[in-house]
């Protein structure tokens, strides 16, 4: 009950910032209820498959989500995040604790300069064009191998993609950011789940608060202000990094 109600929080947390949570969801399993690193991937990673579609659909309903690019950038996550799983059996236990810290540190810090000091290039997207196909593709395969590999949802390398190469704006970016982890992690969680990395009793428990939490959360979105939502935008991330370096 502790491990879903610990879950249910986070899962809101989720739903509000359009993020999958497995870099939050691994450093809590592995900090505070000693799960081993490549357990704790691939089950998050698994379980933001089931978390992302509660969030996707407030989101869809909240009108937050393009669905043209969403559909693209996921297709290609997918792909690229099977292969990234694969790579992830072969890295040792104490290297991916501190890769995976890394990377989230390096997305907090990406969307800091993005969010703060880069100036909105938010523009209506030209939906016959074939470069939006082009950047979709991109951005789907690069953040699925990111995303497979360090056992993160990359959410904030999305977001950073769907703002800066898409012009999406932020709560456009946060709402198709859910809706493109979905695929993403299916692929991710069949490669992990191949290398049986996957604990189905630990799945259920984080999926089930996750889920929920994630419909609750995506509905403050359109709600707070801006700055609250770039604020937890970038310390979600910042602060996963710091448990995992525990």
């Amino acid at each position: 009950m502790l491990i879903m109600f610990t879950m249910l929080l986070l899962g809101m947390l989720f739903g509000f910032i359009g993020a999958g949570g497995a870099g939050f969801v691994i450093a809590v399993l592995t900090l505070f209820f000693s799960v081993p690193i490549h357990m704790a991937l691939g089950t998050s990673l698994a379980a933001m498959a089931f978390t992302s579609v509660s969030g996707a659909y407030s989101h869809y309903r909240e009108g937050n989500i393009h669905l043209k690019v969403g559909l693209i950038v996921g297709a290609f996550a997918a792909a690229g995040s099977f292969g990234g799983a694969k790579i992830a059996a072969v890295i040792p236990e104490e290297s991916l604790h501190w890769l995976t810290a890394g990377m989230l540190f390096l997305s907090a810090f990406l969307l800091f300069i993005k969010l703060f000091f880069l100036k909105d290039t938010s523009k209506r997207l030209d939906e016959k064009s074939h470069v939006i196909w082009m950047k979709s593709i991109f951005l789907g395969l690069l953040s699925g191998a990111l995303s497979g590999t360090f056992g993160i949802g990359s959410a904030p390398f999305i977001q950073i993609g769907l703002m800066v190469l898409l012009h999406l704006t932020i709560r456009q970016s946060v709402g198709t950011t859910m809706l493109v982890i979905l695929p993403l992690a299916i692929g991710g969680g069949i490669g992990y789940l191949s290398e049986g990395f996957i604990d189905f009793a630990l799945l259920l428990k984080v999926l089930v608060g996750t889920a929920f939490g994630a419909y609750i959360g995506a509905k403050f979105t359109n709600i707070l202000p801006q700055p609250v939502l770039k604020s937890a935008v970038i310390l979600t991330p910042t602060m996963a990094a710091v448990l995992l370096l525990f």
